[in-house]
């Protein structure tokens, strides 16, 4: 029996290491022409990953964190797709887009907000521009069921879609109607028919605990009802309450949120359930059947972390287009203006629409490295990183790993010559467990930091 209460001391804010360095530290002193210079500068061998923002939705979801437009208007969207047309057509002068592309996202926002007509002109306008799309390439698209028809999925799959993920969160009806979101059971049920009958045989399910009015009970009974819906996948998120940048929180009485040694509770249950049911933890949140590819990599230590979670498809420079998007490469991260009046002028003078970024050094990308090994497979390696890096480990991280003796004592980590290994119990609190590695947040007092808390 594991004591939660003991590890509530962990609760404190941190990041959630989709990037290192993250992106508090991305700088507007990082201009257009330094993004053009990494186009140009990019091996031609390396393969292309891309991200397609869809930002809008209809309504608010109060629980969400990511960078959405709400609007009911038509011409939002129909002007949108101009821009993003725009916005393609400069790529294509300044990147070499012929190289083979293994990896595409429709992220959002709500991409199935857009009619069918509409995602179908974005995969064409996209696969215009970038033409050579390997043949097992990964083409993937968040989906609120709530706004999907049999359609969307027709359109999807004639583009190649061979992944969807669907936003489900809880189906407990008092939580959803307090993160205003009404999805029954029902809806998700008909869409996964939808996606099923059209033969997608990779659906992932997102779920978020941590949320208002959730405790153990109610929450195993939402993973009860959706493990009859037999998803390929499973994302379970510990919920991202910052209000200082997201109005919408706000609205939450924070007095219904369940204590974090409860929250570990709740997330100790899902492992349990899903292990037990047939599913394999990978990384620190995601869950998928023994034959999913996601776990194949986590076995041969091939699990990559980026901006849309974990992936099979590393060594690939990741391309953000629309408005707010990310992009990334060997040594860099560059985001898109978040503001869509600015995105827009951006383009209207013939610019890439760059709003910040970050050239990464050699200790960066060092640190990168360990941090997402942790975070992916629980374990490093420490003679492939000093071979790789050209370091001695254990002299370079000496401050660092005098940081993790809290955690062997509690026994969540254990480290010897060959590697770090992460306990199953440490797998919880992974986030807690990289920081030490985290060499900005040293210069950063704890009460300062503006992250959501790690449990």
């Amino acid at each position: 029996m594991i004591d939660f209460k003991k590890f509530e001391k962990y609760s404190k804010p941190g990041p959630r290491y989709t990037s290192y360095p993250t992106a508090p530290e991305f700088s507007e002193d990082f201009l257009q022409k330094d993004l053009i210079d990494y186009y140009k500068s990019q091996d031609k061998t390396r393969k292309l990953s891309l991200y397609i923002h869809l930002p809008f939705c209809r309504s608010a979801c109060y629980f969400c964190g990511c960078n959405v437009i709400f609007t009911s208007k038509e011409d939002k969207k129909v002007n949108y797709l101009v821009y993003l047309k725009k916005e393609l057509n400069l790529l294509k002068d300044i990147l070499d887009t012929s190289r083979e592309v293994i990896q595409m996202h429709f992220g959002g926002g709500t991409p199935t907000y857009f009619s069918p007509k509409q995602l179908e002109e974005v995969i064409s306008m996209v696969k215009d521009i970038f033409p050579n799309f390997s043949p097992d390439a990964e083409i993937s698209c968040e989906v609120d069921p709530r706004f999907f028809t049999k359609e969307h999925m027709e359109v999807l799959k004639k583009g190649g879609c061979n992944r969807l993920s669907f936003g489900v969160q809880d189906l407990n009806p008092e939580v959803q109607k307090t993160i205003h979101r009404i999805q029954p059971y029902e809806t998700t049920q008909n869409v996964m028919q939808i996606a099923r009958d059209a033969g997608i045989n990779s659906i992932n399910i997102d779920l978020i605990y941590g949320l208002p009015h959730q405790n153990r009970n109610t929450f195993n009974k939402t993973i009860k009802e959706v493990l009859t819906l037999n998803p390929d996948r499973l994302a379970i998120f510990n919920y991202a309450h910052v209000p200082w940048l997201m109005k919408t929180m706000r609205k939450f009485d924070e007095t219904t949120f369940a204590p974090p040694s409860e929250k570990l509770e709740i997330l100790k249950d899902t492992i349990e359930f899903f292990t037990k049911s047939g599913y394999k933890m990978v990384g620190m949140d995601h869950f998928a059947k023994p034959e999913d590819e996601l776990f194949k990599a986590i076995e041969k230590g091939e699990l990559h972390r980026n901006f849309q979670g974990y992936t099979t498809k590393g060594g690939a420079d990741l391309i953000g287009i629309g408005v707010t998007s990310i992009g990334n490469g060997v040594d860099y991260y560059a985001q898109n203006y978040k503001d869509l009046k600015l995105y827009e002028e951006a383009l209207d003078n013939n610019k890439l629409p760059i709003f910040k970024g970050y050239k990464l050094s050699k200790d960066d990308i060092l640190r990168q490295y360990v941090i997402m090994e942790l975070m992916s497979n629980f374990s490093l390696n420490i003679p492939r990183t000093e071979n790789k890096f050209s370091i001695d480990f254990k002299e370079y991280f000496k401050y660092d790993l005098e940081e993790l003796d809290e955690f062997i004592e509690a026994e969540l980590v254990s480290i010897n010559d060959e590697k770090i290994e992460i306990t199953p119990t440490g797998a919880m609190l992974i986030r807690n467990i990289c920081m030490p590695f985290d060499a900005y947040l040293k210069k950063v007092p704890e009460n300062k930091r503006r992250f959501s808390k790690t449990i």
